[in-house]
């Protein structure tokens, strides 16, 4: 934060703080989901709302009624092992001034001394974690202290601390959310959190590589159409810990069903809807994977082949044919495979929506990073891209000036956590021009 805004956020009140929220890196948390609000700061309010509602513990939201004390008697700096849990597990929130068994908003005294709280953390977490940030909520009857977490890229984090026995002799422990609960880490544990830390860099390409190559050989197997299809592929820059988290049937059908209610929404000047329209039941049907949920068309015989899968970690995989099977509309071997200029931005929205509303439902706090590309699953045959022109809006033909490539270069995209509609729009957008530009168009 800069001097002019930190001037500006000194002389906000209590009332505008708990309007607008005060700095804060994180735009979607458990309290954002639980309340069905949009992303954005936090506010005393929504706190509120979420304590009259009951809002449970979890690994990523922890209610403390009492503001952080020092380390007594040879004890662990409490507050440094919360903080470190939930940098551990996937990041969260830790709200004091709530009771943690009745959920009962009691508030805190203002003015809490952050400067110190920061500094036990810096003295007892290791590595450091650069991006934590703490900040007061009041409605100027009632204070909480909000503790921001991020989800670190540094995982795993020690928490060193004196055993009461032996207080020259320092000692560490790698703790971690295990639901509402802080637990630590087994040996194990640790030794995969340490190996996730030093691949992570490198892995991310490898596995959107990974789950291209796999879905490609799924679509070739079970695919019977020569046809140009979109695949594209979504990881967050820092996956969920295998077995933090299992998205179960319910989650993931909702997640398809608002990705869809989103993509209608976003297209509504659109002739042609939505891909994941043309999944018809399956889409609400989504079938068990290896840690991650399926949905496909590739067995039905009239549909559009679309495969979709979201995975537990975060990743989505999305695969949609740009030819609409039939019994006898099957493209001879000289003809070019058909790409709709529309129907491929229907796609690009489909899979933002769906990265989206995946995310919502993880309630992941990082980045996506996102690889499409356009391939011919059958032989080198040419790719041909259709669009509308002027005075026949709705029709498509192909551009005389149009190149016919063979393959298309894959296009690569970042999104922001929990992004609005506008940026969905917007990177959406970016992905389906980059694509088309490459037919020359």
């Amino acid at each position: 934060m800069d001097g002019e805004a930190r001037v500006a956020d000194q002389s906000l009140t209590y009332r505008e703080k708990s309007l607008y929220g005060a700095r804060m890196t994180r735009s979607w948390t458990r309290i954002h989901a639980h309340l069905g609000a949009e992303p954005g700061p936090l506010t005393f309010d929504m706190v509120r709302r979420a304590t009259e509602n009951q809002l449970q513990e979890f690994d990523d939201l922890d209610w403390k009624e009492q503001l952080p004390q020092p380390p007594r008697d040879g004890r662990w700096n409490e507050l440094a092992k919360d903080v470190a849990a939930m940098a551990n597990t996937r990041g969260g929130l830790l709200v004091f001034g709530v009771q943690d068994k009745t959920i009962e908003l009691v508030g805190v005294p203002v003015g809490a001394n952050t400067e110190q709280y920061h500094q036990w953390v810096r003295n007892h977490v290791h590595p450091y974690l650069p991006d934590l940030d703490m900040f007061e909520l009041s409605d100027g009857d009632k204070t909480v202290l909000v503790v921001d977490v991020p989800a670190s890229e540094s995982a795993p984090h020690l928490v060193y601390g004196t055993a009461a026995r032996d207080k020259e002799q320092q000692a560490a422990v790698v703790p971690y959310r295990d639901n509402d609960h802080t637990a630590w880490m087994a040996e194990h544990q640790i030794e995969r959190a340490y190996r996730e830390r030093f691949s992570r860099i490198g892995l991310a390409e490898q596995e959107i590589q990974r789950n291209r190559n796999f879905t490609v050989q799924t679509i070739t197997a079970q695919s019977t159409t020569p046809a140009a299809w979109f695949v594209a592929v979504s990881r967050p820059q820092r996956p969920l810990p295998r077995g933090a988290f299992e998205l179960d049937r319910d989650q993931a059908r909702r997640v398809l069903t608002r990705a869809k209610e989103r993509t209608t929404r976003l297209l509504t000047q659109s002739r042609v809807p939505a891909a994941l329209h043309g999944m018809g039941d399956t889409l609400l049907n989504p079938r068990p994977g290896l840690r991650r949920w399926v949905c496909s068309t590739l067995e039905l015989p009239h549909n559009r082949e679309i495969l979709v899968e979201l995975h537990y970690d975060g990743t989505v995989v999305a695969a949609i044919s740009q030819w609409l099977r039939g019994k006898d509309d099957e493209p001879a071997e000289a003809t070019p495979l058909a790409v709709s200029d529309q129907l491929l931005r229907s796609c690009c929205y489909d899979v933002i929506a769906l990265i989206q509303e995946h995310q919502r439902e993880l309630r992941l706090d990082c980045t996506q990073q996102l690889t499409v590309n356009l391939i011919s699953l059958h032989g080198l045959r040419p790719l041909e891209a259709s669009t509308s022109f002027w005075g026949h809006v709705g029709m498509e033909s192909v551009p005389d000036y149009s190149r016919r490539p063979h393959h298309t270069q894959p296009v690569h995209a970042v999104l922001s956590p929990a992004g609005s509609d506008a940026e969905a729009s917007s990177v959406a957008d970016l992905v389906h021009r980059d694509l088309l530009a490459q037919f020359g168009i």
